[in-house]
């Protein structure tokens, strides 16, 4: 049986089979010995990170002794759910990310990570609870996630993706504006918006291969 270590725009945590693009944690362990989550714990810290698969030959027990491993669809994905690139595996990604944060904010220095995630834990968080924020569709960037009648679906053109967890569904028509639930806490749509291209599942292409 799969562990429920998969990770939703919303940024909650589902059993499923499906493969991912990336793996990630939040700043510790908060599974237990036999390999189920904690009653009333999603994160460890305020350290919500994502990673690539494969760094330097090192090899994890995943849910064993040490941090509760995570994965997700894609970057876009990890996103939306409150996660940013680790500074350690994915340094480049981590400081274009925190130099389109800079940009898109009008900060007057790069952000360092702990700042990074002390303003992500207030965006992606209400209590326990996952925050939603309201936009504009027309003025979101590509890389956004949205919330539509309980579903989320990524923005990417005129194109609208839904989620699933093996991939995204064949695009629908973005709508030309309007308010819109977005999951994608403001933090990363200021990156996004700077600039910062994130790592998209192939399964979200303009239109479906023939």
């Amino acid at each position: 049986m799969p562990l429920q270590n998969r990770v939703t725009p919303s940024g909650d945590l589902i059993e499923t089979t499906a493969r991912g693009l990336l793996f990630g944690n939040r700043g510790g362990r908060f599974h237990e010995p036999e390999t189920q989550l904690l009653r009333q714990r999603r994160w460890a810290s305020r350290q919500w990170i994502t990673c690539v698969l494969q760094f330097k030959s090192r090899h994890r027990s995943v849910w064993g002794s040490g941090y509760t491993e995570l994965f997700f669809l894609d970057e876009v994905t990890a996103l939306a759910a409150g996660h940013r690139p680790c500074f350690e595996c994915r340094r480049a990604d981590a400081k274009c990310f925190a130099d389109a944060v800079m940009a898109g904010l009008g900060l007057s220095s790069r952000p360092s990570a702990p700042e990074m995630d002390l303003r992500l834990h207030r965006e992606r968080l209400e209590g326990r609870k996952k925050r939603r924020h309201t936009a504009d569709i027309a003025a979101l960037p590509d890389g956004a996630v949205i919330e539509i009648d309980g579903r989320a679906l990524a923005v990417r053109g005129d194109r609208l993706f839904g989620w699933e967890p093996a991939g995204y569904a064949p695009g629908i028509d973005r709508p030309a504006g309007g308010p819109i639930t977005v999951l994608t806490p403001p933090l990363s749509i200021a990156a996004l918006k700077a600039g910062y291209r994130p790592l998209w599942h192939g399964s979200a292409r303009a239109e479906p291969e023939e």
